[in-house]
């Protein structure tokens, strides 16, 4: 047969200028609740009690007409220390005006010495509401530390846009900019001249100049957002980033998945694409690597696993994620805040010479 668990002890501080009273208190505890064990420590003074509080209590009885402490100064001395062991008074009868001043003082309940049976139930009562106010302190600390983490995420987001519109706006500048301004300088030259033949070049010029800005637009969409996501799925779309990425860079690459892709990507898909292509350029500029491993994993939940593995020179992940944004951790930031605002966690694992990992769910 199993043996029966030990009772729980519970310790109370007792202040009581009797100790005959502290013998009765133990002895109804005892009879009103046997499977329960208690503990008691008596203190009859103000040095005593303070000292008592030194160790571990889980209420306070405390005796209402006593000649050298009250519990007033008990109240005191636990409002002091900012100590939340609650106090019940325990006393012979007193006027119905001094228990209601008591309690307003901060005692938690008060119970007459011809009472002594109802002790164990007060108790009770008293300690889970003092777990319940520290549930909901802990809860409310809780609350206020996601409240900052909000806060900061959201101000980590708003900079994430503005980086992203400054790209695309970049991108546009630059290139798309650049490309039509060309056009049309070709074509005012091709309207001002008298030659045909120089004309025709220059508009062949402008033809060829409007073709690249074409191609420069889908690249800046595909960038965006890959129309082969919602057409095909997150694998087809993954396939073609990954393609696109590292063929021209002559990076070899294997791909593989695992489970059953939903049949409308959400959030997470779109977001694994990005880190796909954030993680894929990253190794095409800085890696100098060979060869590149990416692997999907379909989890339950629409949750999404991610692994990008390179061969490459790696780094070092604290000198570079260690200090303030700037252009060499820029890529790497964005992926860890694109990731931790869709509600995922991402792991990047490093080291000069040993290639990189990046591990992502979403």
């Amino acid at each position: 047969m199993s043996q029966p668990s030990e009772p729980a002890t519970i310790r109370l501080l007792c202040v009581e200028d009797n100790a005959d009273d502290v013998e009765l208190m133990a002895i109804a505890l005892e009879r009103a609740d046997p499977l329960r064990h208690y503990e008691l420590t008596r203190v009859d003074d103000a040095a005593g009690f303070a000292h008592a509080l030194e160790g571990q209590f889980d209420v306070i009885l405390c005796d209402f007409n006593m000649p050298r402490f009250s519990p007033y100064a008990a109240l005191q001395i636990l409002m002091s220390r900012q100590s939340g062991i609650p106090l019940i008074v325990v006393t012979r009868a007193i006027g119905e005006e001094a228990a209601v001043h008591v309690l307003r003082c901060g005692a938690k309940d008060y119970l007459t010495k011809d009472k002594l049976g109802t002790l164990p139930q007060i108790i009770e009562r008293v300690m889970n509401e003092r777990q319940r106010a520290r549930d909901q302190e802990r809860m409310g600390l809780e609350l206020e530390a996601a409240y900052r983490r909000l806060k900061t995420l959201s101000a980590r987001l708003v900079v994430a846009q503005e980086r992203e519109r400054d790209l695309i706006s970049r991108e546009l500048h630059d290139q798309l900019g650049q490309t039509l301004t060309g056009m049309v300088i070709h074509l005012h030259a091709a309207q001002r001249t008298d030659n045909a033949e120089v004309a025709r070049k220059h508009t062949d010029t402008a033809m060829e100049m409007a073709q690249g800005a074409v191609q420069q637009v889908k690249t800046l969409s595909f960038s965006l957002r890959p129309p082969q996501l919602d057409l095909l799925g997150l694998v087809a779309a993954t396939q073609w980033a990954v393609q696109r990425i590292a063929e021209p860079a002559q990076l070899a690459f294997k791909m593989s998945w695992r489970g059953d892709e939903p049949e409308k990507p959400g959030v997470a898909a779109a977001v694994v694409l990005r880190l796909v292509q954030e993680a894929l350029t990253n190794i095409v500029r800085h890696a100098k690597a060979s060869h590149v491993t990416v692997r999907l994993r379909f989890l339950d939940n629409e949750r999404i696993g991610l692994l990008v593995v390179d061969d490459g020179v790696g780094f070092d992940k604290l000198a570079m994620l260690g200090g303030e944004t700037s252009e060499r951790n820029m890529g790497l930031r964005g992926m860890i805040e694109r990731t931790e605002l869709a509600g995922g966690r991402l792991q990047i694992r490093t080291r000069p010479g040993k290639g990189v990992r990046v591990r992502a769910v979403l």
